[in-house]
């Protein structure tokens, strides 16, 4: 029985690998790929009245990159309905700083010492606080 079986899943795959042929079942026709055939060459049109720029001269669509950059990152000006510009000026949009983003990691800035308590709380092992111990400073 178990021969049977072998010769018989030989014998379906050896169907199923002649049907993929050109003769097979599918009997459909495929492209030549030896077949190329050239494009007709570009053609630059006559006249698109085009000047040249003047020597010397800064080009005609130059912008600001970083003005660009920035209306990417944060878009630009945008007509805001009338319930988002109250939204904004109610948030305080004209009164916040414009280089906040700057000033956050600043390193210059003013440091409040919390004491050696909050130093220790900070530098505390993690853990689940079963080896605790509780020590009063002198």
């Amino acid at each position: 029985m178990r021969k049977f079986l072998l010769a018989a899943g030989m014998l379906a795959g050896l169907a199923a690998v002649s049907a993929c042929g050109s003769r097979g079942l599918s009997g459909r026709d495929r492209p030549d790929e030896f077949a190329v055939s050239r494009q007709a060459p570009l053609i630059i049109p006559p006249d698109f009245a085009l000047v040249p720029p003047a020597p010397g001269a800064a080009p005609a669509a130059s912008a600001d990159s970083s003005r660009q950059a920035m209306d990417a990152m944060f878009g630009g000006a945008a007509a805001r309905s009338p319930a988002e510009a109250a939204a904004l000026r109610a948030a305080g949009r004209d009164s916040a700083t414009p280089g906040i983003r700057s000033e956050v990691g600043e390193t210059s800035g003013t440091v409040v010492d919390k004491g050696a308590t909050a130093r220790d709380i900070i530098a505390a092992p993690e853990g689940d606080g079963q080896n605790a111990k509780a020590s009063i400073p002198q």
